[in-house]
Order: C-alpha cells, then sequence, then structure tokens
C-alpha cells in the first residue's frame, strides 16, 4: 500500500485548503440559503463581449496563441492601462495574458522569489498570497493591518518588518475582503521605504475600476521610483463580469517579464483563445458596461454598509472592491462561531474574517456583489440572528 504521507510535497499537504470554499460547500448543500459568500458579479458578462467570443469560434479562431497573448489583447491592455491609471507598458515585452488574475500572481512569485526569501504580505487579504509564497519556498512576513487604519499598510509597519531577507512586497489593493484602498499619500510613503532597496512589489489591482473614491485608483507603478520594481497584475473577472473566461494580466520590467513568461510557457501555453478575442472587445468598447455596474455596485455598498450599522454591527464604508468587512466582536463570538452559526440557524452564508488571516478575527466578510433584494434578505435574517443573541 502506497504510504502517500512521506510521498506527496510537505510543504503542500501542511495548506490548509481555503476558507472561502469551505462556507460556499456547505451552503451548496443546504435549502433556503442566502449567500454573501462569493465575489462573483451577478451581472452577466456584457452581451457584445459574448458575441466576440461566439464570433471567433465561428471563425475558427481555435489555435494555441502566442505565449504571451494574442498581440491585439497586449496592444489593448496597454493602451487601457495608460488612459486609465497613467502607466506604460510596452506590449511587446512588458506584458503577458495569463489563465486569470491568479496565475498571474503566482508566476510572478515563483520568478521573483527564491528559497529563504522573505515576502511581506498585509493581512487580511486575498488567500492565495501566502501558500504560494510557502510553494515557491519563501517566507511569509504577515503584517496585520488594522480597522482604525482602515485597513492601509503603513509606513511604520513596513519599515519593521523589512530585513536583509526581504524580497517582496504584495500590495492587495483595493482590498479583498476588506474594501481598504490606498491612496496617493499611501503609496508615496511606501515608495519612500522602498526607494533604496531591491525589494520588489506584486500590485493585485484586479479591483482597479471598483474604486469608491474621489481620485479614483492610483497605481503603485504610477508612483515615482515604483515603476522599476513593480509587477502589476490586472485582470477581467471583476471589472467586466468574466470570471469563467479566467483571462488576466501582468505587466513589469522587461527583464522580470521575461523570466514570469517562461514559468507560464511550460505551465501553461497560453490562455484561452476565445477568452482572449472577448476581452480585447471588452477592453475597446465596454467602459460604459463598466461604468454601469459600477453604479450599481456603489448603490450596493452603501445599503449594506448601513444595513450592517443599524442591525449592531459596526461596519466602515468599504472604498474599494465589493466587500463589507464588518465588526462582530459585540457579539461575544468569534468569526469562525458566527458564521457558522449564522448559516445554520438563518441560512445566511457568509466568510469568517479568519479566512483571511489571524487579523480577520472579529470580523466577517460580505459580498455586495448580489442583488439588491438578496442583500436586504441577508441583512433581516442576520439582524435576527444578532437580536437573538442578545437574548440567549
Amino acid at each position: 500500500m502506497m504510504d502517500y504521507s512521506s510521498i506527496l510535497n510537505k510543504t503542500v499537504t501542511e495548506i490548509k485548503p481555503s476558507g472561502i470554499r469551505k462556507f460556499f460547500d456547505i451552503a451548496a448543500t443546504m435549502d433556503d440559503v442566502i449567500s454573501l459568500s462569493i465575489g462573483e458579479p451577478d451581472f452577466q458578462t456584457p452581451w457584445e463581449v459574448r458575441k466576440a467570443g461566439i464570433t471567433s469560434l465561428e471563425r475558427g479562431k481555435t489555435k494555441y496563441t502566442s505565449n504571451k497573448g494574442l498581440d491585439e489583447l497586449r496592444e489593448e491592455i496597454s493602451k487601457y492601462l495608460r488612459r486609465k491609471y497613467n502607466i506604460s507598458y510596452d506590449a511587446a515585452t512588458q506584458i503577458l495574458v495569463s489563465v486569470g488574475g491568479s496565475e498571474a500572481i503566482d508566476v510572478a512569485i515563483r520568478a521573483i522569489v527564491s528559497p529563504g526569501d522573505e515576502v511581506i504580505i498585509p493581512q487580511p487579504s486575498y488567500v492565495c498570497y501566502e501558500p504560494m509564497t510557502r510553494i515557491a519556498g519563501g517566507i511569509p512576513v504577515i503584517i496585520e493591518t488594522k480597522a482604525e487604519d482602515e485597513f492601509k499598510l503603513t509606513r511604520k509597519q513596513l519599515e519593521e518588518a523589512i530585513t536583509d531577507k526581504t524580497k517582496l512586497l504584495i500590495l492587495p489593493y483595493p482590498c479583498n475582503p476588506t474594501g481598504g484602498v490606498m491612496e496617493r499619500q499611501d503609496l508615496e510613503a511606501i515608495a519612500d521605504v522602498l526607494k533604496d532597496t531591491d525589494i520588489m512589489v506584486i500590485s493585485d489591482e484586479i479591483y482597479s475600476e471598483l474604486t469608491f473614491t474621489g481620485n479614483g485608483h492610483i497605481s503603485p507603478a504610477s508612483i515615482d521610483g515604483m515603476y522599476e520594481r513593480t509587477v502589476t497584475v490586472n485582470g477581467f473577472s471583476k471589472a467586466f463580469s468574466m470570471t469563467g473566461w479566467r483571462l488576466g494580466y501582468a505587466c513589469g520590467p522587461e527583464e522580470v517579464m521575461k523570466q514570469i513568461v517562461k514559468i507560464h510557457q511550460f505551465a501553461i501555453m497560453c490562455a484561452p483563445t476565445v477568452s482572449q478575442y472577448a476581452a480585447v472587445w471588452a477592453l475597446k468598447k465596454c467602459d460604459e458596461d463598466v461604468k454601469e455596474m459600477y453604479n450599481e455596485y456603489n448603490r450596493r455598498r452603501r445599503l449594506i454598509t448601513k444595513g450592517f450599522n443599524d442591525i449592531g454591527l459596526s461596519c466602515r464604508e468599504p472604498k474599494g472592491a465589493f466587500y463589507a468587512f464588518p465588526s462582530i466582536k459585540s457579539t461575544g463570538l468569534s468569526s469562525e462561531e458566527f458564521c457558522e452559526q449564522l448559516l445554520q440557524k438563518y441560512h445566511v452564508a457568509v466568510i469568517p474574517g479568519t479566512a483571511f488571516g489571524k487579523g480577520g478575527e472579529g470580523f466577517i466578510r460580505a459580498s455586495y456583489c448580489y442583488s439588491t433584494d438578496h442583500i436586504i434578505e441577508a441583512l433581516k435574517r442576520t439582524g435576527e440572528f444578532v437580536e437573538s443573541l442578545k437574548k440567549a
């Protein structure tokens, strides 16, 4: 009989499965569940984007593309980033089209991090950064961002975390799950700390279009001194409601991108061809669709924030992404206990803050990329649950 415990990669076996999927999977086995658990837009992919994908199939555009992606798509990505965020990347040498933003993050980490290198990761943040760092042989150095700082990474925190082994900083903003964003002055402070180092940055900007501040999203690569050290990651899942199309991209200094492309080349070959043709249309023609979705998310953002505060769960207004991150400390329950009881007794699925790091204890994540009626019913049931805890 095979002894798999001695065969399998111990680094991988010691990594816990995603805490997000745990509650989603439990909810899937139950009836009458209202879920605010998954960050998947309830909007359909814009019809013209779907049509572009269909047309590509009808025309037989089903072969491999370049490892880096369609030339036309990389050109459109370059134009989009210049137009939206004032950063310029050469389409031929500085842009890779990937299988979702997650693959872009993975290959960027593996291209930069060697065994024993330290990677600074602000948390609470998306679940992939820490395990991907460990799989690459890196050492995660966790910074717990604070609610009182609006879950931003502060200059002081970064200064205290840097050692002579620090190789990489992850900037996960706009942030899943907290809704935190880094504004220009925040990024300038980070740039000042890094200016005399060789520390690289991966900036995960998948929620860049969903930034609810007056100045909009500021890309770290646009800050003085940051361009040459930053790999910018973005994609189509959130802003264009293209989750199932699995398409993202990474952009950065040419020498870094050569190595990123190499890993992608051997592991993946190329991103799905039909998705790439659809994405060309998304970047060319879908500004109004993105704006409409943005406006609706903004309305839901205010609705869910007020709803949580009204039922006694203190909730800061998120400034980015499409998640609320209310505190449940007043209930006396842990994040895990709160979510389990809310799901089992009131059939509402949300995610414990601890799924995104230890600093998430005392919080839950609730996505507002669901319909207004869906959100209102979830808030109603959550309010009833909170009231029941007061009477217990």
